[in-house]
């Protein structure tokens, strides 16, 4: 009985380091994002990553890193640098992966509201989705 139960309060510990370094990762790929810092963006991904963007110009699901890179590229060209601010940002994980989700303004020529989720097995961004809020943006969410 005190094995089973050292084990599960070693797998809740580390679930929770999990969701603690996932939040980090998230924030840090939203300022890469915001800061137009491409090679730095693409650092956190897995390389069969797929990223569902929804809404706008982009709109289209990207797989693999070129396909990511390339999306990435586009955007951060036409934006140019921008501010970013994150609200609501919650994680859930088990020992299989973690996913973060947020609410995200990123100010620039325009301002775009999205709503993030973001999948991460093994420290790397295996799925992320990109949900264009058509609601007006403003500051914060």
């Amino acid at each position: 009985m005190k094995k089973l139960v050292l084990a599960a309060a070693l797998a809740i510990a580390s679930t929770a380091a999990l969701a603690d370094l996932a939040s980090t990762e998230a924030n840090q790929h939203f300022q890469a994002i915001a800061s137009g810092d491409v090679a730095q963006l693409m650092r956190g991904y897995a390389d069969n990553a797929q990223f569902n963007w929804v809404g706008g110009p982009l709109d289209g699901t990207y797989a693999g890193i070129d396909a990511i890179r390339s999306v990435w590229e586009k955007f951060t060209k036409a934006q140019g640098p921008m501010k970013v601010s994150v609200d609501g940002i919650e994680e859930a994980a088990n020992p299989k992966g973690t996913s973060v989700t947020a609410n995200v303004v990123f100010e620039g020529k325009q301002p775009i509201r999205v709503r993030y989720v973001l999948t991460y097995r093994d420290a790397r961004i295996v799925s992320e989705t990109w949900q264009i809020d058509a609601k007006p943006a403003k500051s914060g969410y």
